[in-house]
């Protein structure tokens, strides 16, 4: 099937072999090391995922091609690769986040747990064939449902990984109903193959849009798109805050890649079709995402709603079926993991001292850790779309691809419910700076890991708005090897 293996097959797939041999690492040293020792665990992954960036990005970079290896199943191309990159860098910052975590940090299970999910969204990223693309999904979810119950002797933990799992479970069964539909229709199950024979117009095209539904269920439940946005804040509250910035920002961004492929890929010829679907998709994941978002007091909820706005203002540059949209959107998920990683770590970083996720708590934050007070600003001003933040720029790119598109009714929606998100993520830092609070002179101290992982994440936020000039080449580099 596969033929002579040569090295080309190999570096399609060097990240994943390298991932592979550091989860064998974790398991190496989780056994050798005292149990002293144990946090050190954290340290390690971080470190051996950074290196794999740079590894992958010196020895694995597709170059100037866009084939097809392992039997078709695997695509090496840019759009593919820097969504890998991008996968294994928020898991070296999840690390880092989840070392200070009790029952957390020192544990090599989880870490292993991180590092599968990790191959799986990079198997996601690059899948070329229904039966590749299924089982990395499933590579991807199912350690993501033990990690999201990870804490067994917490309700909230328990009960998120539960419902985590049986939604999980429920829509990939509809998704993979869909896929075997699509092969009994076509014949074929690679993503080019499938497009070919959809272009030839010999099949009905109400019947591929009814397939097309039925994929786009689990699709929709992985970046937590209406109406299968129901478990998000459940789950985000719930699950260890670390799992649930990953959650949130590396599993969501592996749907979005899924659903770029396949839909430019595959369907193309239908995109007249899907394009309006996902228009009205966007419209109300966006809206409801941030209607809910005011009424809420926890901040994990509130990051949880937001989020699905975010899944809506994303699946604004998916409408346009352009370079330019799909450029927007990986430069809107680069962004947005950034960002909302550096959200989730600081209320990892903060609930050490505050002991609470209720809004209230972080009253005069500012006066107690003013340091992680300003991470929390360009964090919090970045996912309310404000300059000179990455955000803004992000979804300056989406918009203007919408009206590229002539759907400039969706562009209006966006930056409707663009201010009305302002509003909310407002309040938070209107609590930080301007609330007093009785344990004011209580310090809220950030440990080694933390500061590491915000200074970058806060560097980062800024450099992609200032000079997002090389990042915007380097995205519309990938979005050509898809057209």
């Amino acid at each position: 099937m596969f033929g002579t293996i040569d090295s080309a097959m190999i570096l399609a797939i060097l990240p994943e072999i390298l991932l592979l041999l550091l989860a064998g690492l974790v398991l190496l040293f989780d056994a050798l090391w005292p149990e002293e020792k144990h946090g050190n665990l954290g340290w390690l992954v971080a470190g051996g995922l950074v290196l794999i960036l740079f590894l992958s990005l010196a020895l694995a970079s597709p170059g100037g091609t866009n084939e097809l290896f392992w039997g078709g199943m695997i695509r090496h191309d840019w759009v593919g690769f820097a969504f890998k990159l991008l996968f294994i860098f928020g898991a070296a910052i999840t690390a880092l986040f989840a070392m200070e975590v009790e029952g957390l940090g020192q544990r090599g299970e989880f870490y292993l747990l991180l590092l599968v999910s990790t191959i799986g969204m990079n198997l996601m990223a690059a899948s070329a064939d229904l039966i590749m693309l299924y089982l990395a999904i499933e590579t991807t979810s199912i350690p993501m449902y033990i990690l999201a119950g990870f804490f067994k002797r917490d309700d909230k933990s328990t009960e998120a990984g539960f419902k985590y799992m049986l939604f999980g479970a429920m829509t990939s069964a509809i998704m993979l109903y869909g896929f075997s539909l699509l092969y009994g229709f076509t014949g074929v199950t690679g993503l080019y193959d499938l497009a070919a024979v959809i272009q030839t117009g010999s099949l009905n095209t109400g019947l591929l849009m009814l397939n097309l539904l039925l994929v786009l269920v689990g699709f929709s439940f992985k970046i937590s798109a209406v109406p299968f946005h129901f478990w998000a804040p459940d789950v985000y509250e719930g699950a260890p805050t670390p799992v649930a910035g990953f959650l949130s920002t590396a599993s969501k961004a592996a749907g979005f890649a899924v659903l770029m492929r396949v839909l430019v890929s595959a369907f193309p010829a239908l995109s007249g079709q899907w394009s309006l679907l996902i228009a009205i998709i966007a419209t109300v994941t966006m809206t409801l995402g941030n209607a809910i978002a005011l009424a809420q007091k926890n901040i994990k909820r509130l990051l949880a709603y937001s989020s699905i706005a975010h899944a809506g203002y994303i699946l604004v540059g998916v409408v346009a079926f352009s370079e330019l949209g799909v450029a927007g959107v990986v430069f809107y998920l680069i962004a947005y993991l950034v960002t909302n990683l550096a959200a989730f770590g600081i209320v990892v970083a903060a609930w050490r001292t505050l002991g609470s996720d209720d809004l209230e708590a972080y009253d005069g934050l500012s006066r107690r850790s003013p340091g992680l007070a300003l991470a929390m600003l360009v964090a919090f001003l970045s996912l309310a779309g404000m300059p000179p933040f990455g955000g803004f720029i992000a979804k300056v790119l989406v918009f203007a691809a919408a009206v590229q598109a002539d759907y400039i009714w969706l562009a209006f929606v966006g930056v409707l419910n663009s201010i009305v998100g302002l509003y909310y993520y407002l309040v938070v830092l209107k609590r930080v700076y301007l609330y007093r609070s009785e344990q004011e002179g209580v310090p809220v101290p950030i440990t080694r890991p933390y500061r590491i992982a915000l200074v970058v994440l806060s560097v980062g936020i800024v450099l992609l708005g200032a000079f997002f000039a090389p990042w915007f080449a380097w995205t519309s580099g990938a979005a050509g090897g898809l057209f």
